[in-house]
């Protein structure tokens, strides 16, 4: 019982911080928290997802809920089964390898950009977000470093325009950012991934294109290193390595692995 408070709090606060946002509707509010919460597997790969208790618990109506539910599943996040209900989609790990290219196309013109200069108030922002990185990995706190690192590549993007850009990014790389949080901190050691990133603002700093994309490059390919490993560890999580019917409430995952909300349905 204590779990499931905690985890329907935990949504409820995501979905309070997107819905503070000005311009943000409730069904975008909703679409935000229940992404993050299948992002960081606090809504597994089998959880069963009901439009009456998602918005229970998110104090909505149903009408909302159900937009969310359907760019999750235009997202791929989420599969429909007629006559069972709406899960959340094992990790396809064609998916990731698609966000990887698309993301290394965008972002590496995008760091070539920002290395013909960038404003000096991005360049603050730049270097408060890497000091935070420093400090989320001292403190052990995977969960904060992954904002940050979203956080690092969204304001490298608005400093040079690329807003647009970014959140089209965003929509492709739901699989991808499932296996970014899987790999923290132990496939993928943060140390490692901030001073990926500090190669990065270096470069573009230097005001040297090739550096700073050859450095975006090699660092979103990190994800390709780690994609093998986790889905040999965590075999269930992961499309193609098991019967795809729609599984049943809570049935996906080891308790070591993930922590479904409410028992793995909602």
């Amino acid at each position: 019982m204590e779990r499931q408070e905690s985890s329907t709090s935990e949504l409820r606060d995501a979905f309070a911080t997107a819905a503070a946002d000005a311009g943000t509707s409730v069904a975008e509010a909703a679409f935000r928290a229940l992404r993050g919460a299948i992002v960081t597997m606090r809504l597994p790969p089998g959880a069963r997802l009901s439009e009456q208790d998602l918005g229970d618990a998110l104090r909505i109506s149903r009408q909302p809920v159900r937009e969310a539910l359907v760019r999750l599943r235009d997202a791929q996040l989420i599969v429909v089964k007629p006559q069972r209900g709406s899960f959340v989609a094992r990790i396809d790990p064609e998916a990731v390898r698609a966000a990887q290219f698309v993301r290394e196309a965008v972002e590496t013109a995008i760091v070539r950009r920002a290395a013909e200069g960038v404003g000096p108030d991005a360049a603050e922002r730049i270097g408060a977000n890497l000091a935070g990185q420093e400090r989320a990995a001292g403190e052990g706190d995977a969960a904060g470093f992954f904002r940050l690192d979203e956080d690092f590549h969204r304001t490298l993007a608005a400093s040079v325009g690329c807003g647009p850009a970014w959140r089209t990014i965003e929509d492709v790389k739901g699989h991808m950012d499932r296996v970014r949080y899987l790999s923290l901190p132990d496939a993928t050691p943060l140390d490692r991934l901030i001073a990926q990133h500090r190669a990065i603002a270096r470069a573009i700093l230097a005001r040297d294109p090739d550096a700073a994309a050859a450095a975006m490059q090699a660092h979103l390919r990190e994800i390709v290193v780690s994609l093998p490993v986790l889905a040999r560890k965590f075999p269930d999580l992961f499309s193609g390595n098991r019967d795809e019917g729609a599984p049943e409430a809570g049935e996906v995952g080891s308790p070591e692995a993930v922590a479904p909300i409410a028992g793995g349905r909602w």
